[in-house]
């Protein structure tokens, strides 16, 4: 990935041990200009396309499909809002059991009840009573249809289909069943879908796009600028 050789350099005070003083100074990248990324990406929104990444993609792939070319990956992975990514790009369908496993210590630990989702529940009228897919716990419960209108029935919407609620004044999770238990396994999978919906950008800005964040990872002058691409930092218990 050549996202990093668009990062200015900076003298950083040596951590090495074989150090003769703490004058020794190591040339190395300024990572830390991400911030100023970061605030120019949150402010072109306009100019980014919805994209859901297909199983096995990565940055070099997607880069050769939308930019063709694969060095362009950096590009993938800023646009994305990626820091991390070991833990913000979605693995491969078939590494998710393993992943899972990995993290729980057993299929018993992986098949245990991580929380609950709700169905959507609507009156008699249409409207909606209770939103699908918020999460609660087993301990969830609602007012009932019968603290509202005689004739104001609920009812529950499914992928199972529709089921209408007895006429009740409460609804819980373990007598009514109006929201599912969700494992950790599927827990897992659900969080790794998530990671597939991503933002990249529009192939008409990637030429402004590159020549920008060469402009604004380049330092201002201060009092420890070099250059644009090179700057050094504060000395500290200098000895020799």
């Amino acid at each position: 990935m050549s996202y990093f050789k668009h990062f200015p350099d900076i003298f950083y005070q040596s951590p090495l041990e074989t150090k003769i003083s703490s004058g020794d100074l190591v040339q190395i990248k300024n990572i830390f200009r991400r911030t100023k990324l970061k605030d120019y990406l949150q402010g072109s929104v306009s100019v980014f396309n919805k994209y859901v990444i297909e199983d096995g993609e990565r940055p070099d792939t997607i880069s050769e499909l939308l930019y063709g070319s694969p060095q362009y990956d950096f590009v993938v992975v800023l646009t994305a809002g990626i820091t991390n990514i070991n833990h913000q790009w979605p693995v491969q369908d078939f590494q998710i059991y393993n992943v899972a496993l990995a993290k729980y210590g057993s299929e018993t630990k992986m098949n245990e009840i991580h929380h609950y989702e709700t169905f959507e529940i609507k009156d008699s009228k249409g409207r909606q009573i209770l939103p699908p897919n918020l999460i609660v716990d087993k301990d969830f419960k609602m007012d009932g249809s019968a603290l509202r209108f005689p004739t104001n029935r609920f009812t529950l919407i499914s992928e199972a289909g529709n089921n209408q609620l007895d006429d009740k004044n409460e609804y819980t999770v373990a007598t009514d069943n109006i929201a599912r238990p969700v494992t950790n396994y599927e827990f897992e999978i659900n969080e790794n879908e998530k990671l597939r919906k991503i933002d990249v950008l529009r192939q008409g800005y990637l030429t402004t796009f590159v020549n920008d964040l060469r402009d604004i990872l380049r330092y201002d002058r201060h009092s420890r600028f070099i250059n644009g691409l090179l700057s050094s930092t504060e000395l500290t218990n200098l000895t020799t």
